[in-house]
């Protein structure tokens, strides 16, 4: 049986689709954690382990959260648990698992022109604010802006003035805006880590509790979309909560500083 170059060059391309890339895991997560580079780190093994390719869609919690209400992805990795109680409760997705912290951080430049260095978030908010010094929001509904929003509320209230203004970006680049500004701004730690040697801004407040900062996984409702990879999304959740995964997460450092905490490991503070 002869069969022609023309046919040979269809079967190699037929073939080629049922190599490692012909399933594809959706991700929704944030910019914090692209931006991280955490996510370079732990995926690999997972596609490797699957013969997958994972596609992540870095966006804002709140955009995350939309793309896995419309069935666009098979599993979000988000940090603003309400928003992620309410995504459950209203069926979006049929499994969440806490995954790791890390913490916000309020920055500002070293000079620290409104003196807030050493209080907490709530009163350093107080006297930004008062002062009207410059403050850059990320104002995209994020987990971080949910954060802001939050401590703003516990301050007070949010008055706006001339010297706030929201970028509508991610995180690394409202980090860019604020450095440029000279601004302060509420961030991640993480992200922060990850553009200090970009930056000239300095953590400034204390840390607590109000500061600590969960990331949760979800597995989207495989009845949103018949695209949706049930399967692939669950082995996902399992391998983040991994013992492995975890151990890999805990040693994960730029410039000496653990960037994430697991919530799976004992005795993680």
């Amino acid at each position: 049986m002869k069969i022609s170059v023309a046919s040979l060059a269809l079967l190699g391309v037929l073939f080629s689709g049922c190599g490692g890339d012909s399933r594809v895991l959706r991700l929704a997560t944030t910019t914090s954690t692209r931006d991280s580079g955490l996510l370079d780190v732990i995926h690999p093994t997972f596609e490797k382990e699957y013969g997958v390719r994972i596609d992540v869609i870095a966006v804002g919690t709140g955009q995350a959260l939309k793309h896995g209400e419309a069935g666009d992805v098979d599993v979000v990795l988000v940090h603003a648990r309400s928003a992620e109680e309410a995504f459950m409760q209203a069926g979006h997705g049929v499994r969440r698992e806490d995954v790791m912290y890390n913490t916000f951080e309020v920055l500002g430049p070293p000079s620290d022109p409104a003196g807030i260095a050493g209080l907490d978030a709530v009163p350093a908010l107080q006297k930004i604010a008062q002062g009207k010094h410059p403050f850059v929001s990320r104002g995209d509904k994020s987990g971080t802006h949910v954060k802001e929003l939050e401590l703003w509320e516990a301050a007070g209230g949010l008055s706006e003035w001339d010297g706030y203004s929201e970028s509508g970006q991610g995180m690394g680049e409202t980090l860019i805006v604020a450095d440029q500004m000279h601004a302060y701004t509420l961030s991640d730690r993480g992200t922060y880590l990850a553009f200090k040697d970009k930056v000239d801004l300095a953590p400034l407040t204390k840390t607590s509790d109000e500061l600590k900062n969960p990331y949760g996984v979800i597995v989207v409702n495989p009845d949103k979309s018949d695209r949706i990879q049930h399967d692939l999304a669950d082995a996902y959740a399992d391998f983040l909560v991994s013992p492995a995964t975890q151990k890999v997460i805990s040693e994960f450092q730029i410039g000496g500083e653990t960037l994430f905490y697991p919530l799976h490991l004992p005795e993680q503070k």
